[in-house]
């Protein structure tokens, strides 16, 4: 039956632009390329839904067909949508841990030493390889100790001091990771005259769209509509993320994707750089000194997907002694968690081998960009460290 709300495959008009743009068809002939998977085998699914072939399996959403598209058809949604159509019912063991990244942090942050140890031993990584098909050559974020959202608490007296506040969504990487990020991102806003109010209610979404749970996704959207409605509706502020991909999920994914009423949350919703960019234009900078650092930057491939790139690279340019060079980026490959299934390890291997070999031979002293898993990624093929934006920032401040 056609879904008389989204009919966006009708628009296309056959230019193959997405196929061109498309990193996973550049990288391997197993995919057909997003205008075959998309709007043309659209057109067939609804005659017949079991139209729905393995080929699915290699596009990553980085969205980059939707970029490139002249005519707005939601090419990735698409996908998405016939790849949970075609894993709906199935119990996959990998695939469900993969995307329950609440479920893993909440068990590996109390015992982060041991949860570290053994996920950098090669015969654990093995073990995971033989039997849920995770490839052994990933190498697998460190968790932090505890959970950013409880260490804040401890700041929160402080921040009631601003008059001015903002809504912090610090996501999964920040919440059981990466809590310098966090405290980071808190240490800028403050800088710019804002208290924050950290919330996190349940991972955006996203890792459960890519493994085909939409109904779960659809579970903690609905979370985290409500929970950051009201705190941003209490404060009469503006809720900020420093995830480009846990901001496209707030912004686009939950009223586009998953189709749901999410009462103006994509409204209230700023990327950090965005927000941050904006009080640099109204004159509110913080004094700064020099950092002294050659970096190149990277750009997301779901913060291009915002438009939001432009934000980040003209908030580096104002910090001082920052030589900032801008390489030609395209997605790194690693897509969240397809880079952790074995079937797809070598695809996105070779979908990122262009943009790191580019980012290697500049020589940075530090690569700089706004995705966590772009972050993985380059670390683990290069022998650069990569950094947030906001990280480098906060460095910055006097």
């Amino acid at each position: 039956m056609i879904r008389l709300e989204n009919i966006s495959f009708d628009h296309c008009i056959k230019c193959t632009v997405c196929t061109v743009y498309c990193p996973v068809t550049r990288a391997s002939a197993l995919y057909p390329g997003p205008k075959q998977s998309g709007p043309d085998t659209e057109r067939l699914r609804i005659k017949n839904p079991e139209l729905l072939d393995d080929s699915l399996k290699y596009c990553n959403n980085c969205k980059r067909c939707e970029i490139a598209c002249p005519s707005d058809v939601r090419i990735a949604d698409l996908i998405q949508h016939a790849k949970a159509r075609r894993e709906k019912g199935s119990f996959r063991p990998r695939d469900f841990l993969l995307s329950r990244t609440d479920l893993l942090g909440k068990l590996a942050t109390p015992i982060a030493p041991l949860a570290n140890f053994f996920t950098h031993q090669t015969w654990f990584k093995k073990a995971l390889e033989r039997v849920l098909k995770i490839p052994s050559q990933r190498v697998f974020p460190k968790y932090g100790w505890g959970r950013f959202d409880r260490r804040f608490r401890r700041h929160a007296r402080k921040q009631a001091t601003y008059n001015r506040k903002v809504v912090y969504f610090p996501g999964c990487y920040v919440n059981y990771n990466n809590h310098d990020l966090g405290f980071s991102v808190v240490k800028v806003l403050n800088a710019l005259g804002f208290g924050v109010e950290v919330n996190y209610e349940a991972c955006c979404g996203v890792p459960l769209i890519a493994n085909g749970y939409m109904d779960k996704a659809r579970d903690n959207a609905r979370r985290n509509i409500d929970s950051l409605n009201s705190a941003a509706e209490k404060i009469n502020g503006r809720i900020v993320s420093a995830s480009s991909t846990c901001t496209m999920a707030l912004r686009h994914e939950y009223r586009h994707l998953l189709e749901m009423d999410d009462g103006g949350l994509w409204d209230r919703v700023d990327y950090i750089t965005r927000f941050i960019r904006r009080e640099f234009d109204n004159g509110n900078i913080p004094e700064m000194k020099p950092v002294n650092l050659t970096a190149a930057y990277h750009a997301p491939c779901h913060l291009e997907r915002m438009g939001s790139v432009l934000d980040t690279v003209d908030v580096l340019r104002r910090i001082p002694g920052l030589r900032l060079v801008l390489i030609h980026s395209e997605c790194c490959g690693i897509s969240g968690t397809y880079g952790f299934k074995q079937e797809l390890y070598q695809v996105s291997q070779d979908v990122g081998a262009d943009t790191l070999r580019r980012l290697q031979a500049v020589s940075p002293d530090v690569v700089i960009t706004d995705c966590e898993t772009c972050k993985w990624q380059i670390e683990m093929n290069t022998s650069l460290k990569a950094l947030h934006p906001v990280s480098i920032l906060a460095r910055a401040l006097v």
